[in-house]
């Protein structure tokens, strides 16, 4: 095979792998926000933990992989998105929203109010995860404005208030949120936020852990 075909064909198959996240990206936000999980996340503590963890921790992850290198050179162009997807603040973002949507007080006005859950808390579950992965999971393995190092460090560090701030809501032997939802309820989506989380949280260690094996590599030939 001629190496402008192999070119040709690692292209193509990057765009075939590129559109395969995006399908399930759209099939995951589809199925926790239309069925049931997404139209009972206002009543039942357990699907909207469902959907949390979809929207913030898988959905906007495949949506970085997803996006191609055409678009993230115009999103790298424009200073508003490289302010916010800038590591330390979307880290900040991400950590801030993660427990902040789950203060009692924050928690009951957005489940009260169904137009600040679905317009204000399940788009900001799309987009601050985007600007946070956006570095972190890029697969281009030079000139990166976060390295690959880092990336694994910073994913590890997001664990603690992932999986803190479920652990809190599971050992809660009291309502955290004025008994809207039954004890065991409020429990099971406590261990899914920490359980689910953690077990997302290192498939993606894993990624960045392969890009910086894949970048040491790279330094060596």
């Amino acid at each position: 095979m001629k190496p402008t075909e192999i070119v040709q064909l690692e292209g193509y198959s990057e765009r075939l792998m590129k559109r395969f996240y995006f399908s399930i990206a759209m099939f995951l936000t589809i199925a926790v926000t239309v069925t049931p999980i997404g139209t009972r996340a206002l009543e039942v503590f357990t699907f909207h933990m469902i959907q949390h963890i979809t929207l913030l921790m898988v959905v906007g992850s495949l949506l970085v992989l997803a996006t191609t290198q055409k678009v993230r050179d115009q999103l790298n162009s424009n200073s508003l998105f490289r302010l916010f997807s800038s590591p330390w603040i979307s880290f900040t973002l991400y950590a801030a929203m993660m427990i902040g949507v789950h203060l009692p007080a924050v928690h009951l006005f957005i489940m009260h109010n169904s137009w600040a859950h679905y317009w204000v808390e399940v788009p900001l579950y799309l987009i601050v995860p985007y600007l946070f992965y956006f570095n972190i999971l890029e697969s281009n393995l030079t000139n990166r404005r976060l390295s690959t190092a880092m990336s694994v460090i910073m994913l590890w560090l997001m664990m603690v208030p992932e999986t803190l701030t479920g652990f809190f809501i599971y050992i809660s032997h009291e309502s955290a949120y004025e008994y809207m939802y039954e004890i065991n309820d409020q429990r099971l989506g406590g261990t899914i936020m920490w359980s689910g989380g953690m077990i997302i949280d290192v498939a993606w260690i894993m990624l960045a852990v392969y890009h910086w094996w894949k970048s040491e590599e790279l330094k060596n030939v």
